[in-house]
């Protein structure tokens, strides 16, 4: 209750409501995630919310600089909330192909308010979510699908997959199964098929537009985008900014590596059984197009769709249409080619991300005041004993910079994404890989598996309040049919029990699946716009981005690599064990990294709020005296 005035505890306490909401709100942002379909054959998903979400949820309301500040007075924590609840309902908005104009005027009030929280949040709720709005609007389109030509000139490609690009027939592959250069095509095919329906996308954005507006005539009103103190906080170009992002992510959440971590000794395994001359065990290779396996066909694909599909499908699997009768391709499309499917491009591009990491070390570390001036914070010591070292130390930094962000982008695709270091199987995340190509791909050079991709799911999906009453009238209609409810209407009321525990298990599940290659795009621009304008390096202005970066992570359930159906050798002898059998069973079915990131911030949340309270001091000049009227001073994030 409210005292008659207004006092710390009650302004305290807003933040300890904010910080409940923003869990509540992280919950329902990963639940509607996980419910879209992934393509028109896949079932369709649980209308209850997943243990993964809920737990998901809680984590990121455990996020130590988050947590911690909500025992304050900071607006960090109902700024989150306000992004969360814009995030929440831009969720909702994508699963129509139309939107009302209480929704669109919604985006605005909402966009609004978190503009009121942080300035900086422009970049959330307008260049997020509405770059994931125009996404949507151009991946609704419904083009009908045709034979791709024989091509031999570059000139024809760029005239065919611009066309093809234009109506909407768009590349955007799942995270788990892109490359670098499709993420380029990803961004260029969208590019082209908003430049080529921008009527569609504008009624999609205006909206964010508006937000847009309203944001520059403030700044035109100020004078600039600071309410306060404006002198010392001038927007600057700080790239330095987007390396400190990762160790920040990796420190806070490296439980969630160890996908990546059993990848990488996998690897070493087999690179040193190579060199040693010993036979490493053998990788599961996967099937290729031509001979597809039982394990990799999707049930129910595209294969059953139309007719005119089939005839085309037909067409481009017809076994006497082979490289013999066609016209040989000139010799830049086929360096082109051998370039981008052999993917040697990553000989120079990775040398070229470790100068360019070096250059900004070099170049562009910035050091604000504030950061030295105010030993309360632990990034004044983080500074002092590594940055600001005498030396080349600031130069080794490099290795660690290049490491965290492999792992924060390796987790966010997900278990099994093939290549170097991990191989893919059936209880990886993502349902789709290069021979079981999604129903967004549509590379230039990729693979000829992409031509029997899977088919679009619906443009628009009900929500959860149309979806609850589906399976109640499915259920009433076969009980005047046959006098009781079938188990196929059974079975669809179970998917709505609101005390179902939804796992990792489930068949219908998308946990595991990751987003995709313009999310991840998208969220990386954010996050850049977001951060590199701040001179100053605060642990509060990556909030926003490890919350939707981690709201995006796929589930990882415990299996094993490379030994087709049966059980990983070790996995096996593991699950015989009496204690541990049972937590390898569990394993599989809850994604256990979240256990372990719940005892870690549990952790690091009671070491800070220990030393905060625990360990006051007296800030004193170098000659002694006492500063600041000698009151306590804590540390903090």
């Amino acid at each position: 209750m409210m005292r008659p005035q207004c006092s710390v505890l009650d302004l305290r306490g807003l933040n300890i409501v904010a910080v409940l909401g923003v869990g509540i709100l992280a919950t329902h942002c990963r639940h509607l995630l996980e419910t879209r379909r992934p393509d028109a054959a896949s079932p369709a998903p649980p209308a209850v919310l997943s243990f993964h979400a809920v737990h998901l949820g809680w984590n990121v309301a455990l996020f130590p600089v988050l947590f911690f500040f909500s025992g304050l007075y900071y607006t960090d924590v109902v700024s989150a909330l306000s992004v969360l609840a814009a995030y929440y309902h831009h969720l909702r908005r994508v699963r129509e192909e139309a939107s009302s104009l209480l929704s669109d005027w919604t985006v605005v009030v909402a966009g609004v308010l978190a503009l009121l929280m942080r300035q900086t949040n422009v970049f959330w709720v307008v260049v997020y979510m509405g770059g994931l709005e125009a996404v949507a609007a151009v991946k609704a389109l419904r083009p009908e699908p045709v034979a791709r030509p024989t091509m031999t000139t570059m000139g024809e490609y760029v005239r065919f997959y611009a066309w093809r690009y234009s109506v909407g027939d768009v590349h955007d592959p799942p995270l788990n199964t892109a490359w670098p250069d499709d993420l380029f095509f990803s961004i260029l095919s969208i590019g082209i098929a908003a430049l080529a329906n921008p009527l569609r996308v504008l009624k999609k954005v205006y909206p964010h537009i508006t937000v847009m507006a309203l944001f520059a005539g403030f700044v035109a009103w100020n004078g600039g985008v600071v309410l306060g103190d404006k002198s010392n906080h001038v927007a600057t170009l700080h790239l330095a900014q987007m390396l400190y992002i990762w160790p920040l992510f990796a420190f806070f959440s490296f439980p969630l590596f160890l996908p990546s971590a059993v990848g990488l000794l996998r690897f070493l395994r087999g690179a040193f059984g190579a060199a040693s001359g010993k036979n490493a065990p053998s990788r599961l290779a996967e099937p290729s197009p031509s001979t597809p396996s039982r394990k990799h066909t999707l049930p129910g694909s595209s294969q059953t769709g139309s007719s005119k599909k089939q005839k085309i499908r037909a067409q481009e699997d017809e076994p006497g249409r082979q490289v013999a009768d066609a016209p040989a391709a000139s010799p830049f499309v086929n360096a082109l080619q051998t370039l981008i499917s052999s993917k040697l491009y990553h000989l120079l591009l990775t040398p070229t991300l470790v100068a360019l990491t070096f250059a900004v070390v070099r170049f562009n570390t910035i050091i604000h005041p504030f950061t030295l001036a105010d030993n309360r914070h632990y990034m004044f010591y983080v500074f002092r004993y590594t940055i600001r070292r005498p030396g080349l130390f600031r130069y080794y930094l490099v290795v660690p910079y290049t490491l965290a962000r492999w792992l924060c982008w390796d987790t966010l695709g997900g278990c099994g994404q093939g290549g170097l270091l991990s191989d893919h199987t059936g209880d990886c995340s993502g349902r789709y890989t290069a021979s079981r190509p999604g129903p967004f791909e549509n590379s230039p050079f990729g693979s000829p598996a992409q031509r029997a991709r899977a088919e679009k799911p619906p443009a628009t999906e009900p929500l959860e309040e149309e979806a609850l009453e589906q399976p109640a009238r499915s259920g009433d209609d076969t009980a005047d049919d046959d006098g009781n409810d079938s188990k196929a209407a059974k079975a669809a009321k179970a998917r709505h029990d609101p005390f179902a525990i939804v796992t990792l298990a489930d068949p219908a599940s998308q946990t595991t699946e990751p987003p995709a290659s313009s999310t991840a795009v998208l969220l990386l621009l954010a996050t850049a716009l977001s951060l590199v304008t701040a001179p100053l390096v605060e642990p509060r202005y990556f909030i926003l981005p490890w919350i939707f970066w981690r709201i995006l992570v796929p589930a990882w359930r415990l299996h094993g690599h490379g030994h087709a159906a049966a059980a990983h050798p070790a996995l096996a002898r593991l699950e015989r064990l009496p204690v541990l059998g049972s937590l390898a069973r569990f394993g599989k079915r809850f994604d256990v990294r979240l256990i372990l990131e719940t005892l870690w911030f549990v952790l690091v949340n009671v070491v800070t709020m220990y030393i905060f309270l625990a360990k006051p001091y007296l800030w004193r000049s170098e000659d002694g005296r006492i500063l600041d009227n000698g009151r306590m001073q804590r540390f903090m994030w």
